[in-house]
């Protein structure tokens, strides 16, 4: 696939995800690797439904860098932090390694620190 429809694939897989429930099959549409369809389980869990907004987007070759947002309601466990029903919205950015249509890899950086004030378990 060429850079920009490795774009367009990464559009899709957040609008797939967005808003609405993410069944296992839906994601490995999408995801490869095991590790992305667990992370994608583990918030899910924590946050159902939860929602993410590309606000910039770069690819070349087979990788493609989201500048990105994540806003969720904490209505389920989060490693051990009980329901809080507090909504909150973090910024992150993350790169896929896009390999025979799949997401084979990605590496993620977000702020759990911010994600711990919102939730109200740390000033």
């Amino acid at each position: 696939m060429s850079a920009t429809q490795n774009k367009e694939f990464i559009t899709r897989y957040f609008a797939a995800l967005s808003s609405q429930p993410k069944p296992a099959a839906v994601v490995a549409e999408y995801a490869s690797e095991a590790a992305m369809q667990q992370h994608v389980a583990f918030f899910e869990a924590a946050f159902p439904h939860y929602e993410l907004f590309a606000d910039d987007m770069i690819a070349e070759g087979d990788k493609v860098a989201v500048c990105a947002r994540f806003r969720g309601t904490h209505q389920g466990d989060l490693m051990g932090i009980a329901p809080t029903g507090k909504t909150v919205e973090l910024p992150f950015i993350i790169v896929y390694q896009i390999t025979d249509g799949k997401i084979a890899s990605h590496q993620m950086a977000i702020d759990q620190m911010d994600l711990m004030k919102q939730l109200g378990v740390m000033s």
